[in-house]
């Protein structure tokens, strides 16, 4: 499963700090932006980007900004798109468990480096419990998706 990676100017370095991580451990990953530093991008551009690219490989996506709340907005404006922003690993894991969420995101702001490693391996190493309650819960999340978001897919 192929991990999307992305970021606006304020969760740059610790994108590429994230990015570095998931090579070393052998994930395969796309970086898909920025390739720069640029003060002046906007983070929905790259929660679009990201979000595209794992719907379309039904892969796994993690974006990065200052606090991990706009990315998170915009992330779950896509219709397929399960976003939760996480601050250490106990939140991940029940991001992941309970919600099966196939975006993660960070604040740079918040979560230091090795904390973000830590979070992002125990989210990419979860599965999703499959529990009767949640797989009921997420049926009716879908049907609220299906009859309030338009657009793609």
């Amino acid at each position: 499963m192929r991990i999307f990676v992305g970021s606006d100017h304020a969760g740059f370095d610790l994108k590429n700090s994230i990015c570095e991580f998931l090579r070393r451990e052998g994930y395969d990953m796309e970086d898909v932006g920025p390739p720069i530093y640029d003060h002046d991008d906007d983070y929905p551009d790259y929660a679009l980007k990201v979000c595209m690219k794992v719907l379309k490989s039904k892969g796994m996506g993690i974006l990065i900004c200052g606090s991990g709340h706009g990315m998170d907005i915009a992330a779950n404006k896509v219709k397929g798109i399960y976003a939760s922003v996480c601050w250490n690993e106990e939140s991940a894991i029940v991001a992941k468990e309970h919600d099966n969420i196939n975006v993660l995101c960070l604040g740079s702001r918040f979560v230091r480096p090795n904390a973000a490693k830590r979070i992002v391996r125990v989210w990419l190493e979860k599965p999703f419990s499959r529990e009767a309650r949640h797989s009921r819960r997420l049926r009716k999340i879908k049907k609220i998706e299906k009859a309030n978001l338009r657009g793609r897919q």
